[in-house]
């Protein structure tokens, strides 16, 4: 299954002033970028969408705005590229659903595995106790 494609038409970019050490050209040159996604009006797909939805994450607003700030490099356009990289990351990372865990009985070996350890454990914590004629 390929991976589900961010249509550029549907991020908002907007130049900010970056934060700090930088020197005169912070105070001078809006080099930072703030992208802005609507996730339930993009065209992913509706599994994708729910899975970002989902996602417990500070950069999501109660309207499913996902807002990602990029300030790492000096040039405008370098920080659009690395925004627009880390938004494909995140989409990436929820693009494949999760397999359903299928609840199992444990097999005869380990409950008996399981038992034995118990039984050993308990061996060693008799024998701390006071001395027995």
């Amino acid at each position: 299954m390929a991976s589900a494609q961010v249509d550029e038409r549907e991020v908002e970019f907007s130049a900010i002033r970056a934060q700090g050490a930088g020197g005169q050209n912070v105070n001078k040159v809006s080099s930072a970028v703030h992208l802005r996604f609507d996730i339930p009006a993009s065209s992913l797909p509706e599994g994708v969408k729910e899975r970002l939805l989902a996602l417990r994450d500070s950069r999501i607003t109660q309207e499913g705005v996902l807002v990602l700030k990029a300030q790492q490099h000096r040039s405008q356009e370098m920080n659009r590229t690395d925004a627009l990289a880390r938004l494909q990351e995140l989409v990436d990372s929820v693009a494949v659903a999760p397999r359903v865990r299928r609840a199992t009985k444990p097999t005869y070996g380990s409950k008996q595995r399981r038992l034995e350890g118990k039984s050993q454990r308990s061996a060693i914590k008799l024998q701390r106790g006071p001395l027995r004629d």
